[in-house]
């Protein structure tokens, strides 16, 4: 499957997301739903695979299993138990623990604005949201519960069968039910009324060390924006951003290519104030620690974005100039995202 690949290409005015809620039926099985089409102004069209139309009725079911610990082996951990609302849906531990006690060596990934994502993974090995929320069930440092048994439970579930039916107008639960529902919370996301979005749409003001810090932003002389493109704040390229003189193999692992060794997914900074500890692997505790590695510690390796500068250490930002692009990175929190009761845990 090729990867759809977008990028914008020049800061658009964007306004708050308003879904738009129509009746239509399911192709082919005569079942109703309630349509939901995901839009937000100024962002780009979501692609929507063809085989998981939204709805909110799979919205409600995917917000549900992405709580509820019943998809973990001793049913004590969830989706939710990594991915933290109040955290940009991250986890503020530099790796997360399994049901075992077991951490593993990566970040949990933030889920803002997914639906925008070709792949999934810091590595970028999932193509899509359905194919990544495959993982973490069954793998045995994660929630670590065979899908044979998920799906057991899931049948044998007082509520879940009518649940789906709903959603889906299918009796049976399978494991692609279960990933289309989860995939459909996932792209319900959307955070777009931070206060910078807020400044876009002349609601308020940003204050001048934030305005020259987004000066700083669009400029060369820092390169976040080639990377991290507004509006969404992200790209779907994989790079080596310099971390280390030897990267671990990264997105090498997925094709084989030793050109991809280091080469990781380029995350959203919505919500980046948050979501910390950074990287794909947690290893800088603050956003000023970030400034100081673009500042003066990129590492040369022949396989680093050829949009740093690899030959001299960095950018060498001043104090100020990290003061600045710290101050506007801060105005990407959406409080309101961060807060919203559609989803947090409906179990509460």
């Amino acid at each position: 499957m090729k990867r759809l690949v977008f990028q914008v290409l020049t800061i658009l005015t964007f306004l708050g997301c308003r879904d738009k809620v129509v009746i239509d039926p399911i192709d082919g099985d005569g079942h109703t739903h309630t349509h939901a089409e995901l839009t937000a102004k100024g962002f780009p069209q979501m692609v929507i695979p063809l085989d998981n139309e939204t709805s909110t009725e799979g919205i409600q079911l995917g917000r549900k299993l992405f709580y509820d610990p019943i998809l973990s082996g001793d049913e004590t951990q969830s989706c939710s138990s990594c991915h933290h609302q109040s955290r940009g849906f991250s986890d503020n531990k530099r790796f997360s623990v399994g049901i075992d006690g077991i951490a593993g060596d990566i970040n949990a990934s933030t889920i803002v604005n997914a639906g925008w994502q070709t792949s999934a993974f810091w590595d970028g090995r999932a193509e899509s949201l359905e194919d990544q929320a495959v993982e973490p069930v069954h793998n045995p440092i994660e929630m670590n519960l065979e899908w044979s048994e998920a799906l057991e439970r899931l049948n044998g579930h007082p509520t879940y069968p009518a649940e789906f039916l709903n959603a889906f107008g299918e009796t049976n639960i399978t494991r692609s039910l279960v990933v289309k529902a989860i995939a459909q919370f996932e792209r319900s996301l959307i955070s777009n009324n931070s206060k910078f979005d807020k400044f876009q749409r002349g609601e308020g003001t940003l204050n001048a060390l934030e305005i020259a810090g987004y000066n700083l932003f669009l400029k060369e002389d820092a390169e976040c924006f080639h990377c991290h493109v507004p509006p969404l704040f992200m790209s779907n390229r994989l790079s080596n951003n310099g971390l280390d003189e030897s990267p671990k193999e990264g997105y090498m692992g997925v094709t084989g290519d030793e050109s991809d060794r280091g080469k990781f997914r380029i995350p959203t900074l919505r919500n980046i104030e948050v979501s910390g500890p950074y990287m794909h692997d947690g290893r800088f505790a603050t956003l000023e620690e970030v400034m100081n590695f673009y500042s003066d510690s990129i590492k040369t390796s022949p396989t680093v974005d050829g949009l740093l500068p690899n030959d001299h250490g960095g950018f060498r930002f001043t104090e100020l100039e990290k003061m600045q692009l710290v101050a506007f990175l801060k105005t990407l929190t959406d409080t309101s995202f961060l807060n919203n009761k559609k989803f947090s845990d409906p179990f509460e």
